[in-house]
């Protein structure tokens, strides 16, 4: 996995992914051009293929990075978030990923997320006890999206694409202005009150170049979170996507995210 060693190295990294050929995010685009009312997500079935971005290795990167979350499978044990807590030095009340609890009963939805899942979840209040319809608990953190919005608005370029998907931030450019910060839809981002510097979830980039997995993927208990490279046909996040329905978060925002979930009620979201 190649380095990155310099800044005029990013520029050049962000200046040719911006001419890649780009099938999933045409597609979403043409889709949602057909439909009436913009959805909060988009359910894909086995017909759409994630790998048909790369069908060829030799088209693009040699690795291609996705990561999966099954929320039929989440606990909401917060093991991901104290060891991602453990693995990035993630300063207190800041997450780089976090729990939220959905509930939907008559009444409406209720959504918490007690220190981020920190600790797990409390029991439900009674009033929300009554009459569910659903319960999930839903795993959050930096889509590592195709089109990232972060990047768009960084003024001095320290927020860049990697060849392999991965959104990151070179701290020694980054001057905490805050702007990617605004400019995230999904939330992911924070200005770390250490650092002064804009902070987000990496996948552990550091461990993912030493060819190991992303600390909060070890310790999930019910194998919930899964990551892997697309460009490998016999990894676990391909075979998902030959088999499973599975959705991203605001496809109305054409930012393609390369966080999928399974199991995503729409009214959880």
């Amino acid at each position: 996995m190649p380095e990155i060693e310099s800044h005029d190295t990013k520029n050049l990294i962000i200046k040719e992914r911006s001419t890649e050929p780009d099938s999933r995010r045409e597609f979403l685009q043409h889709l949602l051009a057909g439909t009436a009312t913009a959805t909060v997500l988009m359910v894909f079935g086995p017909g759409v293929n994630a790998r048909s971005k790369y069908a060829n290795p030799t088209d693009g990167p040699e690795h291609q990075y996705a990561y999966v979350i099954d929320i039929n499978k989440c606990i909401g044990c917060g093991n991901c978030v104290r060891a991602c807590k453990r693995e990035n030095s993630v300063p207190e009340d800041y997450f780089r990923t976090w729990v939220e609890r959905y509930v939907v009963n008559a009444d409406g939805v209720y959504v918490d997320s007690p220190k981020g899942a920190l600790e797990g979840f409390e029991k439900l209040n009674k009033r929300f006890r009554k009459n569910i319809k659903i319960s999930r608990t839903v795993p959050k953190m930096c889509n590592h999206c195709h089109n990232p919005p972060c990047i768009q608005v960084c003024p001095v370029g320290a927020t860049f694409k990697a060849p392999e998907g991965f959104v990151l931030v070179d701290e020694d450019y980054c001057m905490g202005c805050g702007y990617c910060v605004q400019a995230c839809p999904y939330a992911a981002r924070f200005i770390n009150p250490v650092k002064h510097k804009s902070d987000k979830c990496t996948w552990c980039y550091h461990r993912v170049q030493k060819g190991l997995l992303p600390a909060c993927v070890t310790v999930c208990p019910q194998k919930a979170r899964l990551f892997g490279d697309l460009n490998d046909a016999e990894s676990e996040v391909s075979k998902i996507f030959e088999a499973d329905q599975w959705m991203v978060l605001k496809p109305e925002m054409h930012t393609d995210p390369t966080c999928f979930y399974i199991g995503m009620p729409r009214e959880v979201v």
